[in-house]
C-alpha cells in the first residue's frame, strides 16, 4: 500500500449528486470518480484500481478473478449482496460496508409510507385541490376509510438496528410489537416485544415492516404462501430489499384483496421496469429508494466510508463483512 493507492468509485452520483464533496476520500489516493458505469465499462476501469468502492455495480466471482490489482472493496451502502463476498474472501479481498448509517432516515419513510396507506393524505389533497371541499355541504368528509395505527399490531421481520428503531417508534403510535428474527437478540431495545415465528407474524400483524437483510437463502420469502396468511386490512412496508418479496404474488394477492395495500421503497430490479406487476397492482404505493437518502444520512456515509478507507491504508480493516477477515 502506497500514500498514492488508487481508489475508483463506480457508481457515485446516488450517493453524491453535487450537494456533498469527495475531499476527504480524495485525501486518501489517487480517487476516480464516474457517477454511474455501465456494465460493458465496469472492468476497463477498474482493472488499475486497489480500492473500489460501489454502491449497485456488480462484481460477481468471475469479475473479482479478473481484477488482479484489487486489495479492497468498500460498499457505498449498508447492503452488500451486489458482491460476491465468499469469492472476495477467497482471494483475499476484505469488503466493508457502511452500517447503521440511514436509521432514522429509514424509520422515518416507513411511517410515511404507513401513514399515507392509513390516511391516504395525497389523495385527499388532490380532492381539496379539485375543489371538492368548496363544493361539499359538510364540514369533513373523507375519500376512504380512515386507519387509527394506536392499539394495532406492528409486526416487524428482522430485529437489528433498524428493525428496533422501527419498533420504538410504532410503540410511540400506541401499536404493539411483534416480531421475527433468525437469532432473538440480547439487546431487544427500549419497547416491550414478542418474538414470534413467521407464520404467526404475518396471520397477526396489522402491518408488517420487512428490515432484514437479502440473502441468498430468503430471496421470494414473502409470497403466496405467507401473504395468504395476512388480514385482508392489513399492510405490508418494504424499505429492506426489493428481493425478498415475490412481485407477482404481492401484486395477485392485492387484486385479490388478501391485503389491504403495500408501501414499498425497493423494487426488485432497480431502476423499476416497465412490466412490474405491482405498477397496476390496487392499493399499492411507492418512493424511488429514496429511505437512506436524506442529506444528513449521507454525510453520515461519507463519513463511514472514509472511515473504512482509511482503515484499510492503516492495515486494519473496519466493517467488514467477509468472516475470514472478521
Amino acid at each position: 500500500m502506497t500514500e498514492q493507492a488508487k481508489i475508483l468509485i463506480l457508481d457515485g452520483y446516488t450517493i453524491n449528486p453535487g450537494d456533498l464533496s469527495w475531499g476527504s476520500l480524495e485525501a486518501l489516493g489517487n480517487c476516480t470518480i464516474y457517477d454511474r458505469t455501465p456494465v460493458e465499462l465496469k472492468l476497463e476501469r477498474a482493472r488499475d484500481a486497489e480500492i473500489i468502492l460501489l454502491s449497485k455495480v456488480k462484481l460477481d466471482a468471475a469479475a473479482l478473478e479478473s481484477l488482479p490489482k484489487l486489495k479492497y472493496i468498500s460498499m457505498l451502502a449498508t447492503g452488500y449482496n451486489n458482491v460476491d463476498v465468499a469469492a472476495a474472501g477467497r482471494l483475499g479481498i476484505p469488503v466493508s460496508n457502511v452500517p447503521a448509517y440511514s436509521t432514522e432516515s429509514v424509520v422515518q419513510t416507513t411511517f410515511a409510507l404507513l401513514l399515507e396507506l392509513a390516511l391516504h393524505v395525497g389523495l385527499h389533497d388532490a380532492s381539496v385541490k379539485a375543489g371538492e371541499w368548496i363544493s361539499c355541504p359538510d364540514h369533513a368528509y373523507w375519500k376512504t376509510p380512515l386507519v387509527e395505527l394506536d392499539g394495532l399490531t406492528l409486526g416487524i421481520v428482522g430485529y437489528g438496528t433498524i428493525g428496533k428503531a422501527v419498533a420504538r417508534v410504532g410503540a410511540a403510535f400506541g401499536m404493539k410489537i411483534i416480531a421475527h428474527a433468525p437469532r432473538i437478540p440480547q439487546d431487544q431495545g427500549t419497547v416491550p416485544v414478542n418474538f414470534v415465528s413467521l407464520e404467526e407474524l404475518f396471520a397477526s400483524a396489522d402491518a408488517i415492516s420487512l428490515n432484514c437483510p437479502q440473502t441468498a437463502e430468503n430471496g421470494g420469502f414473502v409470497n403466496v404462501q405467507l401473504l395468504s396468511l395476512m388480514k385482508p386490512g392489513a399492510f405490508l412496508l418494504n424499505l429492506a430489499r426489493g428481493g425478498l418479496v415475490n412481485e407477482a404474488d404481492l401484486a395477485q394477492a392485492l387484486r385479490d384483496g388478501k391485503l389491504a395495500g403495500a408501501g414499498l421503497d425497493v423494487v426488485a430490479h432497480e431502476p423499476m421496469l416497465a412490466d412490474n406487476p405491482l405498477l397496476t397492482a390496487p392499493s399499492c404505493i411507492f418512493t424511488p429508494h429514496i429511505a437512506w437518502a436524506s442529506l444528513a444520512a449521507r454525510k453520515r456515509l461519507m463519513s463511514i466510508v472514509t472511515a473504512n478507507v482509511s482503515a484499510y491504508l492503516g492495515g486494519s480493516p473496519i466493517n467488514l463483512v467477509n468472516g475470514q477477515f472478521l
